[in-house]
């Protein structure tokens, strides 16, 4: 069974990684489920910090969960190799009912996608005329895997049976003078003579020399004639088949791999739905394969019916609940649940009725915390560290004019069983890494970044928490040039900063875009972008519902 992934928002912050892997927990630990952590994005080095502190992995990272060829395709294949004959392909095709079959090579990496119907045309000449029938008469192969698709006995001794050798077929159907006009048509070395009880025919071929004497019907030549065939190097065959039947199975017994086009329908496994559907829709080929992007080797195939209800990739979003801040494809997986404390906003919708969890907290990891408690569950000593994390990062220390009286709870309840010292995790955790320090300045942008849309207004606000401010002021100018790229790069209106210093409660709000919004704001200005905002700690509680007031003011851009 696949794993429902718990997965935060873009550019994730610690309550986002924390209660990922706070919830999986509870959905495998009391409901059961297979349930593993995902973030799509980069981890912290401060949210590092705490995965190492309880001893936990990172989530496993997700960045598109589209469905691809991958998802798609079936893995149990059976395949042929190219030393394989075409009658065994052939065969094997009809035993299983299979319309076509990867061929590979030793190291499992694709070669061609032959179809029944390709190989049916090996009865079946398109053409009559007489450069059609030279070819029919032209087969490459090996005396062994002639031996073989006859399921033939090698009459006396036949060296060099496994050599692959342009030969020529002559069917001894008339007289001797007209079998020997033909056969010297071509070199003695190719020439394959088939004919049944005809000792005349027999002495020909051996007396001129040709590769192999084909004798059908369980007929055997004289004792002279294989001695004399011994000392001139001529093979001999005996088939069980007619003349009729030997012959035809002799131009299947050529290597599949001698016959292989490059004309043929394939897919790197990453290749998204949405570019297979119209690259198969008219396609006659019946298997499509799907590959290794680097070794090529192959991973599985599909047919078209495989496209008529792909599966999804089952998800629960945690500390989000809209698609424009979901994992890049969010929108054709299966959602399962949403865990938020957000409000409601853009455009989740779901195929099936889903569970869905709202709760005004300061943290989603609160709410994983109270969902252990409902149940009279309690989560391990690594997990319960980690949502401890969620909570002091989000509520910055129950700080935050977000917290609660249920934050304040939960964090004493999962302190004990994590054995931390609140405080002292606190001063740790925060110091634990600078994202100014440690990071570009684009980087440091996207760490906690969030895009909202009020009024016809594309904003972003992205958060950074820090011991102090000095940090911002010495990179003040770079980050104001990284928020210009940031507008440019996704078509916003505004963009802005806020750098929070977790000593003082206090933030530094660093803003570029339309004049409009910027005339707007009526925070004290610290310089020509920097706006000082005493006591906002919260972009969720504060700093949005004043930018949104203040765009709604205005007119739509």
């Amino acid at each position: 069974m696949d794993p429902i992934y718990v997965i935060g928002h873009r550019n994730p912050d610690t309550d986002a990684i924390c209660s990922a892997i706070g919830y999986a927990a509870f959905l495998r630990d009391v409901r059961g489920m297979r349930a593993e952590a995902a973030c799509c994005g980069e981890v912290s080095v401060r949210t590092n910090w705490v995965l190492q502190t309880a001893g936990v992995s990172a989530p496993k990272l997700l960045l598109d969960v589209r469905p691809t060829a991958s998802i798609i395709c079936q893995r149990d294949v059976f395949t042929a190799s190219p030393h394989q004959t075409f009658l065994s392909v052939y065969r094997m095709m009809m035993h299983h009912n299979f319309r076509s079959i990867p061929i590979v090579d030793e190291e499992g990496r694709l070669l061609g996608l032959p179809a029944i119907q390709e190989l049916a045309q090996l009865f079946l000449p398109a053409q009559t005329n007489e450069k059609a029938e030279a070819a029919n008469r032209e087969v490459r192969t090996s005396l062994l895997n002639i031996v073989n698709a006859l399921d033939g006995i090698v009459g006396g001794s036949s060296p060099d049976l496994e050599e692959i050798q342009d030969l020529v077929l002559v069917v001894a159907a008339s007289s001797l003078e007209t079998t020997r006009k033909r056969a010297m048509q071509f070199p003695a070395n190719r020439v394959v003579v088939v004919t049944g009880d005809r000792p005349e025919i027999h002495e020909l071929a051996v007396e001129s020399g040709v590769r192999c004497l084909i004798i059908t019907g369980k007929f055997k030549a004289a004792s002279r004639i294989l001695t004399e065939a011994a000392e001139k190097g001529v093979a001999i065959i005996y088939s069980p088949y007619d003349t009729a039947s030997t012959s035809q199975l002799l131009r299947f017994s050529r290597p599949i791999g001698e016959s292989l086009t490059h004309d043929f329908l394939s897919f790197g496994s990453r290749t998204p739905l949405r570019e297979i559907v119209p690259a198969v829709q008219h396609s006659s080929q019946p298997l499509c394969a799907v590959v290794d992007e680097e070794s090529q080797k192959l991973l599985g195939v599909f047919s078209k019916s495989d496209l008529l209800d792909p599966p999804r990739i089952k998800l629960v979003l945690v500390d989000h609940n809209e698609f424009a801040q979901s994992v890049a494809g969010a929108d054709d997986a299966e959602i399962i649940e949403v865990i938020d404390h957000h409000r409601l906003s853009g455009n989740l919708r779901t195929k099936e009725p889903i569970r869905f969890i709202n709760e005004p907290v300061g943290s989603t990891s609160t709410i994983v915390g109270i969902m252990y408690r409902m149940r009279n569950a309690a989560p391990d000593k690594s997990t319960a560290i980690c949502l401890c994390a969620g909570i002091i990062s989000d509520t910055l220390h129950l700080t935050s004019p977000t917290t609660t009286s249920t934050d304040k709870e939960i964090l004493e309840w999962l302190a004990g069983i994590g054995g931390i010292d609140s405080a002292q995790f606190v001063k740790d955790f925060f110091a634990a890494g600078s994202m100014l320090r440690e990071h570009t300045p684009d980087r440091a942008l996207e760490s906690d970044r969030k895009v909202f849309e009020e009024n016809g207004w594309h904003i972003s606000i992205s958060q950074i928490e820090e011991l102090g401010l000095d940090e911002f002021w010495k990179r003040e100018t770079e980050l104001q040039g990284a928020l210009q790229s940031l507008l440019t790069k996704h078509s916003l209106h505004f963009a802005c900063l806020m750098v929070t210093d977790i000593t003082r409660h206090h933030s530094v709000l660093l803003v570029a875009g339309d004049q409009r919004v910027i005339d707007a704001i009526d925070y004290p200005q610290a310089n020509e972008h920097v706006y000082d905002m005493a006591g906002v700690v919260s972009r969720k509680k504060q700093l949005f519902p004043y930018m949104s007031h203040v765009v709604t003011k205005l007119e739509a851009p």
